[in-house]
């Protein structure tokens, strides 16, 4: 599996409120129907009422850590290849702007290791 992270700033001037119902009710499905070869797409909103940082950490300064799984490489290298695409790359792009703070989006890809605790 490969699978990808986004730190994700909401647009300034959207409430948190705003923020999940658009995430949820536009921009997810907009990235399922645009990528089809997503296994799994999480969206993990940060609680800015029980937003604990360990001391001395850096402040959160974003809104969502959100997770998206490719079945395997060359799944998610058709992924990006449909997004390279001009109409596609414009079209997610018109979308973000919509919702994010897009100067302060952080994505990476990841390899994940180990197993759950229960699995232990």
């Amino acid at each position: 599996m490969i699978k990808t992270i986004a730190l994700l700033k909401r647009k300034p001037g959207m409430t948190r409120e705003q923020f999940v119902d658009c995430y949820e009710n536009r921009h997810a499905p907009f990235i399922r129907a645009m990528l089809p070869g997503i296994v799994d797409y999480r969206r993990n909103y940060i609680d800015p009422d029980d937003a604990r940082v360990f001391p001395g950490a850096a402040p959160v300064d974003f809104d969502v850590i959100t997770e998206l799984w490719f079945a395997d490489q060359a799944a998610y290298d058709r992924a990006m290849a449909l997004l390279a695409e001009p109409d596609n790359w414009a079209a997610l792009v018109a979308d973000e702007e919509n919702l994010f703070d897009r100067d302060k989006t952080r994505m990476f890809v990841v390899r994940e290791t180990g197993r759950r605790v229960a699995e232990e």
